[in-house]
């Protein structure tokens, strides 16, 4: 585990944007005053902002903002790397998303955003052996989002979920950095087997609405899936694949897929 340094955000431009934002959107539209202000100007850091939203959105008459709140706050305190992986998620889908134009968006608006900080805290959880807390998490996260990560998957920095609703991450899972995925997508197992049963996706992976990669297969790097896919078995670097089963239909054609969000299978004629 990784301890927090006070001075983690005292240099923070994604923060300083997003107050900057936040003043602007007031002075826009004075009737989202109160929401921009109890959600963003009054706190202090992007991580309390954060543990802030996930309490709002996920309390319930089981637990409350309270209790939520100290979780959320205590995770971050504890683990500096959770907020420096919500910043890199908050540029990753401003810079992905055509209908993103500000961070703030994602922070109020844009659930896949919002999931992904939830099921960050699950996480720490798990790793911190309670187990039927970060089950808690991900319950409400579910529930609330249409998001099901379970805790014990691993995911890395500058994720990307556009739309988000449906999509399922199994429990031992693993996704590298910078990967972006579209509604409906699953990555799961293929029956009853236990241990390690889910897929492994390389860094730069680019994965179309509705694409199922199922088992503990290897997506390799910087890697398409298309849309409606069902991939079965591993997927080399830098390839398309496609169909049902899904087989490789040419190269991923640019360098970083899951940046440039190109889903054509060939180049327009």
């Amino acid at each position: 585990m990784i301890e927090s340094s006070p001075n983690v955000t005292a240099l923070d431009p994604v923060w300083e944007r997003i107050r900057d934002e936040a003043g602007e959107s007031v002075r826009k539209e004075p009737l989202l005053g109160g929401l921009v202000h109890t959600s963003l100007l009054h706190h202090h850091s992007l991580e309390n902002v954060l543990a802030y939203r996930m309490s709002v959105k996920l309390a319930s008459s089981e637990m409350s903002e309270q209790i939520l709140r100290e979780i959320a706050d205590e995770a971050h305190a504890f683990d500096n790397s959770i907020g420096i992986a919500a910043r890199a998620d908050l540029i990753a889908v401003l810079d992905r998303d055509p209908a993103c134009n500000t961070l703030l968006q994602p922070i109020l608006f844009f659930k896949g955003f919002q999931a992904i900080q939830c099921y960050r805290i699950g996480h720490w959880l798990w790793q911190q052996n309670r187990r039927f807390l970060a089950y808690y998490i991900q319950m409400r996260v579910s529930e609330v989002f249409g998001v099901d990560i379970h805790p014990g998957a691993v995911l890395g920095k500058g994720i990307m979920m556009d739309h988000a609703h449906s999509i399922v991450i199994g429990e031992t899972t693993r996704v590298g950095n910078n990967v972006s995925m579209l509604h409906s997508v699953t990555l799961g197992g293929t029956g009853k087997e236990d241990g390690d049963r889910h897929p492994k996706i390389g860094e730069g992976v680019l994965i179309g609405a509705g694409a199922k990669v199922l088992g503990n297969i290897v997506v390799g790097r910087c890697s398409r899936i298309a849309a409606g896919s069902v991939v079965l078995k591993d997927v080399p670097p830098c390839k398309t694949v496609a169909g049902v089963p899904a087989s490789i239909v040419g190269e991923a054609g640019c360098d970083q897929p899951s940046e440039t969000m190109n889903q054509l299978l060939s180049s327009p004629s």
